[in-house]
């Protein structure tokens, strides 16, 4: 067996499952345990959830709500025209469109099982298959639409549990000459920055350059540059072409593949070192809010992100804890947080006002908050995270 367990994070309820009310009944939960597997060096949750309970019509995420993500999809937009001439272009996980609708709408085409999200690119005259991505839809896409010059993934093809057809699938309809991007959190940085919530549901996998590379062995594909974001906490873009393709390989390939293996992302003993630093986390988490509470300050949460479900979930802080959320999303906003049952509110003029301290959900959006919330600093309110360590800011 090449499947090693060696994080468990408990109890843990779906993500995106903001509910209706702070008592509900049958809420779904299942056992949060994370596997390496030594062959291929693929980070993966041991037992999947299924798909239907994740994506579905009331998936609650919406990109174009940060004004981050907006920029980043439209810079990456120009840059891809101007370096791969791209024409046709094919999403998966297109969400809200935020990232297709910087091209040309009658030569891109969006794949979205959340049939909320693929009714909004619909409108935007984006043609959108509200469809799971598989060998099946990759080839009723090709009868309809012929072979893409790119396909785009952000933060989906670690959703999917079947790698091997996925890629298959993708390899199907790509042009020789064609490039397919992967953008998803980097397995080095979760273990760097103790960010453990990149673990939850939907994350059926957290990538590294080594797993990916080895992912495509089998296939007729190879990464020919990868490029290190910050969204996510840190994420990488892995660039792919069929071989022989007309793209030049470059050197960040080798020199991230190199770094990956001097800090032992293919080494199990650094996934034991890690699940040892995320649970002195979780004590130290929760000695800062213990310590709040006695003191009787009043804590709210900023930002009820998927991410910090795991964490709310593991550490056991719920609203003896956290008195509500605020979250700019609307379709969270009256909802309680899954499993913790937190109210989430929509962020008023007044709502920092006689707060002492936020636990900071959206920690990777770190410097926007700050941005925007400097009145709440200037008059002493701090901020709370768990990343990389526990700490009060």
């Amino acid at each position: 067996m090449t499947k090693i367990e060696f994080l468990d994070l408990g109890k843990q309820p779906i993500t995106n499952n903001f509910l209706d009310t702070q008592n509900p009944k049958n809420e779904f939960f299942y056992d949060l345990k994370v596997v390496f597997d030594q062959e291929s060096k693929l980070v993966s949750l041991k037992n999947f959830v299924p798909p239907e309970k994740m994506f579905n019509e009331k998936y609650a995420h919406r990109a174009s709500m940060s004004k981050t993500m907006q920029l980043a999809y439209k810079n990456l937009s120009v840059n891809l025209k101007k370096n791969f001439k791209s024409d046709s272009v094919l999403e998966i996980g297109s969400n809200d469109g935020v990232f297709l609708k910087n091209f040309n709408v009658q030569k891109v085409v969006g794949v979205e099982p959340c049939k909320n999200l693929a009714e909004i690119t619909n409108a935007l005259n984006i043609k959108t298959y509200d469809k799971f991505w598989n060998l099946k839809l990759s080839k009723e896409i090709l009868k309809d639409h012929g072979k893409f010059d790119l396909i785009y993934s952000a933060n989906t093809i670690s959703h999917i549990h079947d790698l091997k057809e996925t890629i298959s699938a993708i390899e199907n309809i790509l042009d020789k000459n064609g490039i397919f991007i992967i953008e998803d959190p980097s397995l080095l940085e979760v273990l760097k920055k103790n960010s453990y919530d990149q673990f939850y549901d939907e994350h059926a996998y957290v990538f590294s350059a080594i797993s990916i590379s080895n992912l495509l062995k089998s296939t007729n594909m190879e990464i020919f540059d990868i490029e290190k974001l910050a969204t996510h906490g840190g994420s990488n873009r892995y660039y792919i072409k069929k071989i022989g393709g007309n793209q030049p390989t470059k050197e960040s390939v080798i020199k991230i593949l190199n770094e990956e293996k001097e800090f032992g992302v293919d080494n199990l003993e650094s996934y034991k070192k890690f699940s040892s630093n995320v649970k002195k986390s979780k004590e130290d988490l929760f000695k800062i809010f213990e310590k709040i509470k006695k003191n009787k300050n009043k804590v709210i949460g900023y930002g009820a992100t998927y991410k910090s479900s795991t964490v709310l979930n593991y550490c056991g802080l719920n609203t003896d804890f956290i008195e509500f959320f605020i979250d700019t999303t609307e379709n969270k906003q009256g909802k309680f947080t899954p499993g913790t049952h937190i109210p989430i509110k929509k962020p008023t003029q007044d709502t920092m006002k006689n707060i002492d301290y936020a636990y900071l959900g959206a920690w990777n959006f770190k410097n926007e908050i700050f941005e925007k919330e400097k009145e709440f600093i200037s008059k002493g309110g701090k901020f709370i995270t768990h990343v990389p360590k526990p700490m009060i800011i």
